[in-house]
């Protein structure tokens, strides 16, 4: 697999749950939507699937169940990250026997391992493993910042490490880290309201949480986007925006798993420390809906 063939739109999927646990039939069922709307690719057990309160065995069961439904027609990147490298390590072997096409993996987040310390975290497990991996960015919930020079440092010494998913919303060091890498690594936005301007700055994708909910106008804004179309696809992202806000009124995901609740996709169901949003939040995310037309649309 090479970087240039990770683009587009990948939804990080919540994990539907009821109070007995993760509601498999509900996940299924969402895969399958998500699919039948078009995106490019869906990523299970990240940061807005829950995964730092799913024990390993949900977590190993979310990845299979997600794999199996999808079947090859989209692309899977299984959230396999942890701030323990050998807890990465056997996860992301887990997600390679049971057939993820490849793997995300955070920024070890905690113990604040400085530069070399998180080399050698990513390069441990890439040399252990044959999958491709996507090097997770994301300073606000991890910490630690990982340098361009790291990864363009791990680009060189690891051949499966093929992209990077930066959720620092900074643009210009999208376009500085395009500059330095070339085609050598895809450049996935984490930020769903700077998707666009993201492509524009040498960037192929979008890991989305608002795709949970509108994944036919995420997957316009990313489509249009990278066919050099930026007219349509600021169509699209204008659309989207009231939406992008509403999902980061609180914590990600309370608000998304909130929506999709009110579209009848899953149970509002969270697992602590997280809980339900204020109702404030509940108003803002459901006028947001209305704005899309996306509670009608499921009625």
């Amino acid at each position: 697999m090479t970087s240039q063939s990770i683009r587009g739109i990948f939804t990080a999927l919540i994990t539907p749950m009821t109070n007995e646990g993760v509601d498999y039939p509900a996940l299924e069922a969402l895969v399958e939507w998500q699919i039948q709307q078009g995106v490019d690719g869906l990523v299970p057990c990240g940061t807005t699937g829950e995964s730092p309160t799913l024990t390993h065995a949900e977590h190993k069961r979310v990845v299979e169940t997600v794999v199996k439904v999808a079947n090859k027609r989209v692309h899977v990147m299984a959230g396999a990250g942890s701030n323990s490298t050998e807890e990465t390590l056997d996860l992301t072997r887990h997600a390679h026997h049971v057939g993820a096409d490849s793997v995300l993996l955070v920024a070890p987040y905690y113990n604040k391992p400085n530069a070399e310390g998180q080399f050698a975290h990513f390069h441990y497990v890439a040399s252990r493993v044959d999958s491709p991996i996507i090097v997770y960015n994301i300073p606000g919930r991890s910490v630690i910042d990982i340098a361009d020079d790291t990864l363009l440092r791990l680009a060189e010494a690891c051949t499966n490490i093929v992209g990077v998913k930066d959720a620092t919303g900074d643009l210009a060091r999208v376009a500085k880290l395009h500059h330095r890498a070339g085609d050598r690594l895809a450049l996935l936005s984490g930020e769903d309201l700077t998707a666009l301007g993201f492509n524009a700055m040498g960037g192929q994708g979008c890991i989305s949480v608002s795709s949970n909910v509108a994944p036919v106008l995420c997957r316009d804004v990313q489509h249009y986007s990278l066919e050099g179309d930026y007219e349509l696809a600021k169509v699209a992202h204008d659309q989207l925006v009231p939406l992008h806000l509403a999902m980061f009124c609180e914590t990600n995901p309370i608000a998304v798993k909130y929506a999709m609740s009110l579209m009848e996709l899953c149970q509002p169901t969270l697992r602590l420390p997280l809980v339900q949003p204020s109702l404030a939040s509940q108003q803002w995310i459901r006028s947001a809906l209305e704005q899309l037309d996306l509670l009608e649309q499921l009625s």
